[in-house]
């Protein structure tokens, strides 16, 4: 293996522990669905997600747990052989290894809780976002420099050719 696929896998696993870190001390210093005054734009508010992003099939029977494990355990895979794949990609490999790192703490979460901790809450007025993590935190980073760096590419080509 080489040094900078370890050091991508590192950071995917510092996204991991940073995740996990993190709901540890939410379900250990929240009550659930209680908010937790942070800033005036911001809460702390334990949630369990058993749904995905926005709370998708968060009323399912209980089948959506095991589904979005697979899911993710898949798409995990995947990443991982793409990031192998990809070394000379440095933008991209780093996108891939936040939303590997985030991937497999909402994972992780599903098999040990059956849903995904949240307890981030961002408003305005009364207004709120869907409650969130890190996980997810570093998945939307991840997926928004895999966007711009196709972006980049995708101008560059353009201005090359006038």
């Amino acid at each position: 293996m080489s040094l900078a696929y370890l050091r991508f896998l590192a950071i995917a696993t510092i996204v991991l522990l940073l995740d996990q870190l993190s709901k540890w001390s939410a379900l250990s210093n929240l009550q659930m669905g209680v908010p937790e005054p942070v800033l005036p734009f911001m809460n702390w508010l334990l949630l369990f997600n058993p749904g995905a992003a926005f709370s998708f099939l968060a009323e399912g029977s209980g089948w959506q747990r095991w589904f979005f494990t697979i899911l993710g355990l898949v798409a995990c895979a995947y990443i991982v052989w793409l990031l192998r794949k990809s070394l000379n990609e440095k933008m991209l490999c780093m996108a891939l290894s936040l939303i590997l790192g985030g991937a497999l703490g909402n994972v992780l979460d599903r098999v040990m809780y059956g849903a995904v901790v949240d307890f981030i809450d961002l408003y305005y007025s009364n207004w709120h976002w869907p409650a969130f993590n890190i996980a997810d935190s570093a998945i939307c980073i991840g997926a928004g420099l895999i966007i711009w760096g196709e972006l980049r590419k995708s101008f560059g080509k353009s201005a090359q050719s006038h």
